[in-house]
């Protein structure tokens, strides 16, 4: 089988005597394909990316980066540089709803309701028990940049902006793909074992045949980039993002910073979000930057835009994840409704699934029926939070219609109903009580941490289940609860090395290898898993944790507590630091057991 670190070649058959070759060709260089590459730079496997446009994106869409996200760019050596560049997290502890920004009205710009989001900026104990890292803040034409800089440092000379694939086509031993370059039309021709396709969906799934199932157009928006100073304003700097329910139209708006430099409201940029009218209102930029004052009620203050973009709220998943050896990432497998976050965290956790499964098949390590256990995992997933997206969206309209409220509503009757919300008459009770429902019910959106983090996958060849039952959970969206059942992620725990210094679990998880996790009575597994792994040629490394002794440490507890196995047992976690396999205690046979689950989880045959 062909070495994943081999460099380019030219390829022997005279079909493509002029083909240049690679292991892996990855199209498109937006979030998925940048750490794609970044990733499988890591594991050591050569590949080539190619992205149609010169540049990384310049369009100011997703922005919110979930620990599921920081965690994976923690392991590439990106987390640091994120979060010096994103949000601080006293400036994205809440968000908010507010009567307009600014305007002639003395309760113009008077908040409305605010609620804690994303763990309340590490204040809430339980996302800070649930991981290492933090949700951060940052936009993806501030964040790109960074991936595109490491991921060529990694891989110099691999990656090409500025390159179009314009024909795909793929036979049983890999995917041949014409390149053009727009500038001078000339074309040249690459020949990949695999090819990812991170284009959008633009081309490449398109072009095999593969559509999309779900709501395609949900919305139509409109969004201007804009530099201004808006502090005088605001007065809570613990809000991130802002909506604007406007009693002269009837609608809302959305506010959100980004930076560059300075966050909370001396931010030196924002973007507005609205919906595009049915009367076409804000087709062009001069009606849509009109607007925008309008509705902030800002009127001639000085502001800078820079771009104005349309664009229509999807909510979509591909038919299938992989055709042949194309597989599918990011927005070409599936596209979000904004709310909550989930389009661009998911395609880094796509290349995450992905990525140590391709390196272990390109270094014959696995069988090709590893990657088959992609798309098992992953739409699963897309599909449950591309509904969950949905519901979040409609939810903020649902709070517009509490208020009675929406296109062509009366301005005097919003303003009395708005003012209902802060007044003292005992007759409003009822009113305010359902109006703070109605904001309340939205930390489907803003603390959906079992959704962004605790997502677990299903029983595939890949997770060898144990019979056991999902844990219990009375909130599947908001609560939580760590645990080792094959296919829930590695629970985060602190732990201790000898010298006293704290590390954390997921740490030790190496790039493409498996970690075998055991107690003080665990070394029977321990011996068996290095015997079964070297057999099997599988990277593979063992740790024993206990409270009192071990290669480290558990100081408070923490991982002995989530573990669900006993001092003899052993847990096995994936490359992507999801739970392969446990055993609760020992096993009369242990290398025997461990060589049949790594056997079934990497395909190969017994």
């Amino acid at each position: 089988m062909p070495d994943a670190s081999a460099p380019h070649r030219e390829a022997p058959n005279d079909r493509s005597a002029t083909d240049t070759e690679t292991p892996v060709l990855i199209v498109g260089g937006g979030a998925a394909g940048l750490t794609a590459s970044l990733l499988l730079s890591r594991l050591g496997v050569v590949h080539e990316l190619v992205n149609s446009a010169p540049t990384t994106s310049t369009l100011p869409k997703a922005h919110l980066l979930n620990q599921r996200t920081m965690e994976i760019f923690r392991g590439v050596g990106l987390a640091d540089a994120v979060y010096r560049r994103g949000t601080p997290p006293e400036h994205m502890s809440h968000v908010g709803w507010y009567a307009g920004l600014a305007g002639k009205a003395p309760d113009h710009g008077r908040r409305c309701a605010r609620i804690e989001a994303w763990g309340a900026g590490g204040a809430d104990p339980a996302w800070s028990a649930a991981s290492a890292c933090r949700t951060t803040n940052l936009a993806q034409f501030h964040l790109e940049p960074l991936l595109r800089a490491h991921a060529e440092e990694l891989a110099p000379g691999c990656l090409r902006f500025g390159q179009e694939v314009t024909a795909v086509e793929q036979d049983d031993s890999g995917v041949r793909a014409e390149i053009t370059d727009p500038d001078t039309g000339a074309t040249r021709h690459v020949r990949a074992r695999y090819l990812l396709a991170c284009d959008g969906g633009r081309r490449v799934g398109p072009a095999l045949g593969i559509g999309l199932q779900g709501a395609p157009d949900i919305a139509r928006m409109v969004s201007v980039h804009l530099s201004a100073d808006l502090s005088r304003w605001m007065d809570d700097p613990e809000v991130l993002l802002r909506w604007f329910w406007l009693p002269e139209s009837g609608v809302g708006v959305s506010l959100v910073p980004v930076g560059p430099d300075r966050w909370g409201p001396h931010s030196e940029e924002w973007v507005v979000h609205f919906g595009q009218a049915a009367d076409g209102a804000g087709l062009d930029d001069e009606s849509a930057v009109k607007h925008v004052r309008t509705a902030l009620g800002i009127d001639d203050h000085p502001l800078t835009v820079h771009r104005v973009t349309r664009w229509t709220v999807e909510g979509v998943v591909a038919e299938r994840f992989r055709e042949g050896r194309v597989l599918l990432l990011g927005d070409a497998a599936h596209r979000f409704p904004p709310t909550g976050g989930f389009g661009l965290n998911s395609a880094v956790q796509d290349a995450h699934n992905l990525a140590w499964k391709i390196a272990a098949v390109l270094a014959g390590r696995a069988g090709d029926g590893l990657l088959d256990t992609y798309e098992d995992e992953r739409k699963r997933v897309a599909v449950a939070n591309v509904q969950h997206s949905v519901n979040s969206a409609v939810n903020h309209l649902l709070a517009l219609q509490t208020l009675g409220m929406g296109p062509g509503s009366d301005p005097e009757a919003n303003w009395s109903t708005l003012r209902r919300l802060w007044g003292t008459d005992p007759d409003d009770a009822a009113f305010r009580a359902v109006a703070r429902r109605a904001t309340a019910s939205q930390s489907m959106e803003f603390d959906a941490l079992n959704l962004e983090y605790g997502y677990a996958y299903d029983v595939t060849s890949a997770v060898v289940g144990d019979g056991t039952p999902p844990p219990d959970n009375p909130d599947p969206v908001r609560v939580y609860r760590p645990g080792t059942r094959p296919g829930q992620p590695l629970p985060h725990a602190w732990l201790e090395d000898p010298a006293g210094t704290r590390v954390a679990l997921m740490d030790l998880v190496g790039p493409g290898a498996f970690l075998l996790v055991t107690g003080s009575g665990g070394e029977v597994w321990r011996a068996a898993a290095l015997r079964a792994a070297e057999r099997l040629d599988v990277p593979l490394d063992t740790v024993c944790v206990e409270h009192t002794a071990g290669d480290y440490v558990d100081p408070r507890s923490a991982w002995i507590d989530r573990r669900g196995v006993g001092p003899e047992g052993a847990v096995l976690v994936r490359p992507d630091r999801f739970v392969a396999w446990r055993s609760p205690g020992a096993s009369p046979d242990p290398e025997a057991h461990l060589t049949a689950v790594l056997r079934q989880i990497l395909d190969i045959a017994g």
